[in-house]
Formats: structure tokens, C-alpha cells, sequence
């Protein structure tokens, strides 16, 4: 899979589970075990598992690497 590099605003009231590739088309996914392509892709895991909490409701901002 290409190395593309985008900064994307994690969704504040839902678990984002897809993310298509703008330059590419990719459909993204989570990877076994990760909750959503933030955690999965991201720089940093969204903010309610870094808090501990589960995952859903993320909040803050960061980059998806694929």
C-alpha cells in the first residue's frame, strides 16, 4: 500500500471505522484489535482509549498514515 500523509480532525461524537484515501482511493479499516483508523493509522490513539474509556466519542487532531 502507498505512504500518503494527511492530517484529519479525529470526529468528537463518533468512532471513525472507514477513511477512503483522497490520492489513492484506499478504503482504510482498523486493524485487528483497534477500534477505529485513528487508532490504527494515526499518530496518536484517539483520545477515549488514550484516557483509558473505550473507544467512540474522540476528540483533538491529528495525522493518518497510510
Amino acid at each position: 500500500m502507498p505512504y500518503h500523509e494527511k492530517t484529519e480532525t479525529m470526529p468528537t461524537d463518533s468512532c471513525q471505522y472507514f477513511y477512503e484515501c483522497e490520492s489513492c482511493g484506499s478504503l482504510l479499516k482498523p486493524k485487528q484489535g483497534d477500534c477505529c483508523v485513528f487508532c490504527s493509522y494515526g499518530t496518536v490513539a484517539c483520545p477515549p482509549i488514550q484516557q483509558g474509556s473505550g473507544c467512540c466519542a474522540s476528540v483533538g487532531d491529528d495525522k493518518l498514515l497510510f
